[in-house]
């Protein structure tokens, strides 16, 4: 490892493209710091491949990569057609069955089985990312008449989009908790889930899984309209957030999803918590080996935006390029860094609880005092990651190394802004926890002679006679 990382994080959803053991150690030495996987698509067979082949390579490496599982969620579509494809035009009238039919021009079928019972005549009706567009004139009693607004092509399973419209489905489905149940006899680090509407989408979910033992951070997808109305209520249940701005920007147009885009980003940085830009970021490297330049400079304001993490979904899953295009997002994020290294300044939220607020504040003490001292890097000895998150959560323009007794903390930190996490067995006694730390690091060139250093660890909030501590240390 070298000195040469990017502070914001790159996250990568595995596909066939990236499936083997040699594909998936080249986008690791290209920068990925996290892997996805998209329960939307293939099987159990398929995930207990991947979980397997990227266990044997942390292990084998010793490397902390997470693994956050995507779950599907109520996903609509539109059933089978008796063509690959059937063109529909604009002025022409087609009926929407709950009945499972094979699709013609006339007639086709959908995947919600609510839909007659949740539409109202003037809703719309979005199909293939918006490429075509509906709007309700009748409904039958398992059935809706739809005027067509914006002809297209017509595809089989094509995503369909309901845009305003109430949808009684929950948003944890019957195959999503399958899924789960199948996922967490592997190591899951963080669970996103999709097409999240309120808080208690996140509540009840988070209730399920510590009821069968698990504590996994749950990360809410913001892609439906409901979802960024409640989005403050969303905010506060979830551990962090995914702008999916796909189906966000079908949902709500896509001229509204920068502007949204840069208010929950900003909102995650005040409150401190974990936020993913993720969809078509480097859309074109799916068949190109090179990027746009609009796509270059998509990611670099998400980056000055404050992001944690970019995402990369088509391009590295099933794309032509996957290395290549985490090879390219890692220079552009080294690139934005070292030109603007300071985020603008930000309103950050003071947590209302006591004990909270105490670590708090403590953790923006260490940084402004590394600041002041212009400190080369910030070491912080955590066991279960809080105090790496709040000083991450201030955005230190010295590195951050978070040094922890525990893998699963590790593997949660490395999602992080600016975290590079890095085990020690034995951090308990505060003169052998520096000197250790201070080795490793400067074995791996991290930090040298000479350079100002931060040590701080943060207890437990549950131990609260205990003390959190901070040493200035020159090399």
């Amino acid at each position: 490892m070298t000195n040469n990382f990017a502070k914001t994080k790159i996250l990568v959803t595995l596909g066939p493209s990236t499936d083997t053991k040699e594909k998936l150690e080249a986008i690791i030495d290209a920068g990925a710091d996290g892997f996805r996987l998209n329960f939307s698509h293939s099987n159990h067979a398929y995930f207990e491949h991947l979980f397997h082949l990227i266990n044997d390579i942390c292990v084998e490496k010793s490397l902390p990569i997470p693994i956050l599982i995507d779950l599907q969620g109520p996903k609509i579509r539109i059933g089978d057609l008796i063509q690959p494809e059937i063109e529909i035009y604009s002025g022409d009238t087609i009926e929407i069955t709950t009945q499972n039919i094979i699709g013609t021009k006339e007639k086709i079928s959908t995947s919600y089985l609510k839909l007659i019972d949740d539409s109202q005549i003037g809703d719309f009706i979005l199909i293939d990312d918006g490429l075509i567009k509906l709007v309700i004139e009748e409904k039958k009693d398992d059935s809706l008449i739809c005027r067509i607004l914006e002809g297209g092509i017509l595809k089989p399973k094509k995503g369909m989009n309901l845009p305003g419209m109430k949808l009684s489905t929950p948003s944890v489905t019957e195959k999503d908790l399958n899924d789960l149940e199948f996922a967490l006899k592997h190591r899951v680090d963080f669970i996103a889930l999709s097409f999240v509407r309120e808080e208690n989408d996140i509540i009840n979910l988070r209730k399920w899984l510590e009821e069968k033992g698990y504590k996994i951070p749950l990360i809410a997808k913001i892609e439906k309209k409901e979802a960024v109305d409640n989005f403050e209520k969303i905010l506060k249940a979830s551990d962090g957030i995914m702008i999916a701005r796909g189906d966000l920007g079908v949902e709500i147009g896509v001229q509204q999803v920068p502007v949204i885009q840069k208010k929950i980003i900003r909102r995650c940085n005040e409150v401190g918590k974990l936020v993913i830009t993720a969809t078509q970021m480097l859309e074109s490297m799916i068949q190109n080996f090179v990027p746009t330049r609009a796509e270059v400079s998509d990611i670099a304001n998400a980056v000055l935006d404050g992001t944690d993490v970019v995402m990369l979904s088509g391009e590295t899953s099933v794309g032509n390029h996957p290395v290549e295009a985490v090879k390219v997002m890692k220079q552009i994020l080294l690139t934005t860094e070292s030109e603007f290294p300071e985020h603008e300044n930000i309103s950050y939220q003071i947590p209302e609880n006591i004990f909270e607020n105490m670590i708090d504040a403590s953790g923006a003490a260490v940084v402004k005092t590394a600041e002041q001292l212009k400190a080369s890097a910030i070491v912080i000895f955590t066991h279960f990651g809080i105090k790496a998150n709040i000083v991450s959560k201030f955005r230190p323009e010295a590195k951050l190394f978070a040094i922890s007794d525990k893998f699963e903390t590790l593997n949660t930190l490395n999602l992080h802004w600016g975290i590079k996490p890095f085990f020690l067995d034995k951090i308990r006694d505060e003169e052998s926890a520096i000197q250790n730390s201070m080795n490793l690091l400067k074995e791996k060139n991290l930090i040298k002679d000479g350079d100002v250093i931060i040590f701080t660890a943060g207890e437990p909030m549950k131990d609260k006679g205990r003390r959190t501590w901070i040493r200035c240390v020159v090399v």
